[in-house]
């Protein structure tokens, strides 16, 4: 540490975590932020490995890149543990930090609500190793499917491919996934494709409901072209791995469930001492403040944090945007308190619309209202701005306008084959960050089993 200069710890290098740090890298004082991973995620594009579009390092990035000409911000490897405010100190497994400040930026991971047995066999879609595992999965049943021993009733349970959740991710997940169908369909000469089936699941009434009506009734007329089933006010209550069972009595045979449909706050943030809303999320004051904090040092920004004032009758959306926008008024919060200044800025969220990509040049944009390929342009460019490092998007460009114009595929790659020594090609690591369905988080994929 720097002695002298005030220490601000950051947990999570996500969209807020790395804004705040890179707002704090300008001045005179110390930082230190603190991941388990050593990169930063693109998480809106998490859909694209999953479904063989882009690879992992054209969605994260290293974290210390980041910050190579800043030397007053030092990157910590190291899983979050708990705050011991009394003490003010953050515990890790790798040790205790100090700090003067503590901004939680931990992010978000799946809500299963409670349903274990959803939990354990459906895929959640948080990180690349989650993103990978689905890669996998979808081209083994693809694989498997083919196998002339197959009976016809097994063929078509792993032929189908359910998403729940009608959001962004949901939409995307789904019309990447029929999409890539329609390339396996030039290359499995044999495999009788009426057998293979897309499934968006919604529970309420509507999809992307950030948007309008007529931008909903777009995502979906967009879908359903692309042959995919979608079932509004459709929930589900069980799944065993082989069975998708839902509200209304019916059962759907199917081998692969990818959860989109709600999250929730990482379990770390339930051990940082404050007021916790339902979904684990710490509230916030209006100046980003932790609500119920023993010392007023302790921020929450992101998809951790509950924001909900004044006439709001929801909590914010764990979107960048507000991630990134709560970045910056931490940062000058951070810096008043430094120098003895208490009359502390309030956040006020700027919404800058919403979007989602249904495809090769599909999408809806809200603000300004768009549909079709000049909103899959928008989309793209946007997207392109946020990521991180000129060859990401060098690269990414690429990849997207040559799939655009060819539909072609060439990241259907399955990594978790078996050596002839029954192992694994890659080691594993020292530690066990489970809690993704059949993954640990220091594992890089899972190893199919036929």
């Amino acid at each position: 540490m720097l002695r002298g200069k005030p220490h601000i710890v950051v947990v999570g290098a996500g969209f807020g975590g790395i804004k705040i740090c890179k707002l704090l890298a300008k001045e005179d004082v110390e930082v230190t932020l603190v991941d388990r991973h050593n990169y930063h995620l693109f998480q809106p594009l998490l859909y694209q490995v999953s479904t063989s579009v882009l690879s992992t390092d054209e969605i994260a990035y290293p974290t210390r890149s980041f910050f190579r000409d800043n030397k007053n911000v030092n990157f910590f490897m190291a899983k979050a543990k708990g705050v011991d405010q009394s003490r003010n100190v953050l515990m890790t497994n790798h040790g205790e930090i100090p700090y003067d400040y503590l901004v939680l930026a931990a992010g978000a991971t799946t809500n299963f609500f409670g349903m274990k047995s959803v939990e354990n066999n459906a895929y959640g879609m948080k990180t690349i190793q989650e993103a990978l595992a689905i890669r996998n999965h979808v081209l083994h049943e693809f694989e498997r499917g083919d196998k002339p021993y197959r009976t016809p009733a097994d063929r078509r349970k792993r032929l189908t491919f359910v998403i729940v959740g009608g959001g962004p991710t949901g939409i995307e997940e789904a019309g990447a996934i029929a999409e890539l169908i329609s390339v396996q369909k030039k290359e499995f000469h044999h495999l009788d494709f009426n057998d293979v089936k897309v499934m968006l699941i919604e529970a309420t009434p509507h999809v992307l409901p950030m948007m309008s009506q007529d931008l909903q009734d777009e995502a979906v007329r967009v879908l359903r072209e692309k042959g995919v089933d979608v079932r509004l006010n459709t929930q589900v209550v069980d799944y065993d791995g082989n069975v998708l069972k839902l509200k209304s009595g019916e059962e759907i045979p199917t081998s692969t469930v990818i959860w989109a449909a709600g999250v929730k706050a990482v379990e770390f943030i339930q051990n940082c001492g404050g007021e916790y809303a339902r979904d684990g999320r710490i509230w916030v004051e209006e100046d980003l403040l932790v609500k119920g904090a023993a010392n007023k040092n302790v921020f929450a920004i992101g998809d951790c944090a509950g924001f909900m004032h004044g006439d709001m009758k929801r909590p914010l959306p764990t979107v960048a945007p507000v991630a990134t926008q709560q970045a910056a008024v931490c940062c000058r919060n951070i810096m008043r308190l430094i120098k003895g200044d208490a009359n502390l800025e309030k956040f006020v969220y700027k919404d800058l619309g919403a979007m989602a990509t249904i495809g090769r040049g599909k999408a809806v944009v809200n603000s300004p209202k768009m549909t079709g390929f000049l909103a899959w342009c928008a989309w793209m460019l946007v997207h392109l701005i946020r990521l991180a490092g000129a060859h990401a998007n060098f690269t990414v460009a690429i990849k997207w306008t040559w799939n655009l114009v060819s539909g072609i595929r060439l990241g259907r790659i399955i990594t978790n084959i078996k050596l002839d020594s029954g192992k694994l090609s890659i080691p594993k690591v020292e530690e066990d960050h489970s809690n993704e369905k059949g993954v640990n988080e220091g594992q890089p994929v899972i190893l199919e089993k036929e």
